[in-house]
């Protein structure tokens, strides 16, 4: 990524998750939120599955490309993050939060 003299990315990672809220909204539209993790069911091994869900709380069915290109997405927006544990990107605020500490805090 380019930097200006300050040093400072050019493009600041927050508008990079914006960007890729806007795109995930445009590609499933109803979509709320969408937790990622690693483990699919369907597969023994690691790999990206991701689960839509709508401002109801329901969860919404993809086709299983569309639900991998989004959860590939946005593990390339959060290279850094442990993905051992399911995390939720929220559309409407482009924040990416631990999917055991949002359940968490509902419980209190």
């Amino acid at each position: 990524m380019l930097a200006m003299p300050s040093g400072i990315p050019a493009c600041p990672d927050t508008d990079r998750q914006h960007r890729l809220a806007a795109q995930l909204a445009d590609m499933i539209p109803g979509a709320a939120t969408i937790r990622v993790s690693l483990t699919d069911p369907q597969q023994t091994w690691p790999h990206p599955h991701a689960i839509v869900k709508d401002e109801a709380g329901e969860t919404m069915e993809l086709v299983r490309t569309a639900a991998r290109a989004a959860a590939r997405w946005i593990l390339r927006v959060w290279p850094k993050v442990d993905w051992t544990r399911p995390h939720t990107f929220d559309l409407a605020t482009a924040v990416l939060t631990r999917s055991d500490l949002i359940s968490a805090d509902r419980g209190r």
